[in-house]
């Protein structure tokens, strides 16, 4: 099996977490699909991104939600592997529902642990509602980065079929 190009497309990833474009505007949630969908040993298709974000936050700067950014990490990894065909329709598809399920996972941990919001139904839509403008970043930048990395992947493959790995 072939990990160079998918490893080399990841660590381009992580790299430019270190351009900051717009807040929530990353290539991470691409980076989580794409190794859940071309990295077929699934150790290490956890293992490379998790590991990338553990070395870039060391440099970024670690924080108190870092276990729900992990955790739908994770789950993003699993929706790309449970991916059976790799075209635009899925891609785009996922892309939109790995930000969701950022959007969904990162938020509720922010009404939990912290004091911005009450600890209430009316808190809870009110920290969602104040991370609405930070979505739109999510998730243009998901469909962005996925596109990228996918395509890439993709068309290099079909001019270089030994870059390919087994899904």
């Amino acid at each position: 099996m072939n990990f160079i190009f998918p490893i080399a497309l990841i660590v381009l990833a992580v790299l430019s977490r270190f351009i900051s474009i717009a807040p929530n505007f990353s290539p991470i949630i691409s980076l989580a699909l794409f190794s859940g969908a071309c990295i077929s040993n699934r150790k290490l298709a956890y293992v490379v991104p998790i590991a990338a974000m553990l070395i870039s936050d060391a440099f970024l700067g670690f924080h108190y939600d870092m276990f729900a950014v992990y955790a739908s990490f994770a789950l993003i990894i699993y929706l790309g592997s449970k991916t059976k065909k790799i075209n635009v329709k899925s891609v785009l598809t996922n892309s939109i529902v790995g930000a969701v399920l950022f959007f969904i996972v990162t938020n509720f941990s922010v009404w939990i642990t912290s004091e911005m919001y009450s600890h209430d139904l009316n808190g809870l839509i009110n920290c969602y509602e104040m991370a609405i403008p930070f979505f739109r970043n999510t998730v243009s930048s998901a469909i962005l980065y996925s596109a990228a990395m996918f395509g890439t992947y993709e068309l290099s493959i079909k001019y270089l079929p030994s870059l390919s790995v087994s899904r």
